[in-house]
């Protein structure tokens, strides 16, 4: 089963679970409110964050250094932000993860080293070939 469907039906089904149990023992209100707060608070910091990364990239930038930690921690951060906006507890605690520098840069690097693994053995393969030039003069 492809992932991106898996996906599409676990996360409403893990929230909707979640709403129910946490409804059940904090109230409906509560619980409609603690998602509002959730949502406010993480895009409210998201922002500080994807401030700070951009001041980080473009410090980075004045060193002609390539920023590509920040360039992917940009992507994380909105990622982070569309997970606080979606409703649900586990998409938030999800984009909280990914809003926190710290848990970010492990999670980040989890990713970064699985995927520079598999780069690794895919840059050993070489392909040998030949080269002539071909001059259009003596195609005539």
């Amino acid at each position: 089963m492809n992932t991106a469907l898996l996906l599409i039906i676990l996360i409403p089904l893990v929230e909707i679970y979640l709403f129910i149990k946490i409804g059940s023992q904090i109230g409906a209100f509560n619980t409609i409110s603690l998602i509002l707060l959730t949502a406010l608070l993480g895009i409210w910091y998201a922002r500080y964050e994807g401030f700070n990364t951009l001041k980080s990239g473009i410090s980075q930038l004045m060193k002609n250094e390539v920023p590509l930690y920040e360039m992917v921690s940009g992507a994380a951060l909105a990622l982070a932000a569309l997970m606080l906006i979606l409703p649900g507890f586990a998409t938030d605690l999800i984009g909280l993860l990914l809003i926190f520098p710290l848990s970010r840069k492990l999670i980040l690097g989890k990713f970064a080293n699985k995927y520079s693994k598999k780069n690794k053995q895919h840059n050993n393969e070489y392909i040998d070939g030949e080269s002539e030039e071909i001059d259009d003069k003596n195609k005539k």
